[in-house]
């Protein structure tokens, strides 16, 4: 027999709800990647729904485990950590190089750098 048939009710359903929660929003982000054409459209739905579907498959992992075990299982809290602060910093470091690359080959509809800078001077500083 598995220990999973002793499992109380209420937190096979609460495991169950966070286990689809999360699997839905990281489908989420791969339909995005794949729907939408350009680089950066592209980039933000995987990165978003790695996060947040990481974070339910997670909360689910505690809840279930911690269940299972009679004791706090909160290891997966570093794991949802690194994926927290790993993934936002490889969103901008990948948007960085495609956006330098998309300027040196002058491509169309990336925003040229001394534009940028002389329209952020143009605008009044707020006042204290």
């Amino acid at each position: 027999m598995t220990p999973f048939a002793d499992l109380p009710v209420w937190v096979a359903l609460l495991t169950a709800f966070f286990l689809i929660l999360g699997s839905g929003l990281t489908l989420l982000g791969a339909i995005g990647l794949l729907k939408f054409e350009r680089f950066y459209q592209r980039i933000h739905a995987p990165t978003l729904g790695t996060t947040w579907g990481a974070g339910g498959l997670l909360i689910a992992s505690i809840i279930l485990f911690s269940a299972l075990q009679s004791r706090p299982v909160l290891h997966e809290i570093l794991i949802a950590i690194f994926i927290t602060v790993t993934t936002p910093v490889s969103l901008m470091l990948l948007a960085r190089a495609a956006l330098y690359r998309d300027r040196i080959e002058g491509n169309d509809g990336i925003p040229d750098f001394e534009a940028i800078t002389a329209s952020s001077k143009d605008q009044p500083s707020p006042d204290p």
